[in-house]
């Protein structure tokens, strides 16, 4: 299965939790199905991209990065590359690359989309962002990668400005799907 077809079978498959969200499914599926670049940053009205949120061992902080074009605490993420077999597999890459941390594990989901303007092609581009959750092993250290201007741990639900309302509906999300799952 092309990553193409793995993300329109995850977004046709997927429950949107909220009317918005919903919405967005359904903008994100039609960009699929308008775009075979729709993968791709070269994809220039939009490309999809995933996004996680990497939890402490015990769900109880979340790690951000102090994003430097956006300049705002987000969680990890990015675009899709070709060896990526599965948004999953992005959105696990992303969040181990740009922590730093080894044994990250990816809760199931995804558990929202975001759409967000970037500056992938000016003056104007999406990011059609699938969102995940993850959790990092107990005694983590990130490390801060050349990707970020700085990482650290907050309490899920302290997350300190600058940052948005995504960033902290994901890491809501996450901690609740971690207790859900019982793991």
């Amino acid at each position: 299965m092309t990553l193409h077809a793995d993300a329109h079978a995850v977004l046709s498959g997927w429950a949107a939790p909220s009317d918005e969200e919903e919405a967005m499914r359904k903008e994100f599926l039609r960009h699929l199905e308008t775009h075979d670049d729709a993968m791709w940053r070269t994809c220039a009205p939009g490309h999809l991209t995933a996004t996680t949120a990497v939890l402490s061992h015990d769900g109880e902080q979340v790690l951000l990065t102090l994003h430097p074009k956006a300049g705002k605490w987000l969680p990890m993420g990015g675009h899709c590359e070709p060896y990526d077999a599965s948004i999953e597999a992005c959105a696990l890459r992303e969040a181990t690359e740009e922590s730093g941390i080894a044994g990250v594990r990816l809760l199931p989901g995804p558990l929202a989309l975001d759409r967000h303007e970037v500056w992938c092609h000016p003056p104007r581009s999406w990011h059609l962002d699938v969102e995940y959750g993850a959790v990092a092993p107990a005694g983590s250290a990130p490390v801060i990668s050349d990707e970020s201007l700085d990482l650290r741990w907050f309490p899920v639900l302290e997350i300190p400005e600058p940052t948005d309302e995504a960033t902290r509906r994901l890491a809501r999300r996450a901690r609740e799907r971690l207790r859900g799952a019982g793991v």
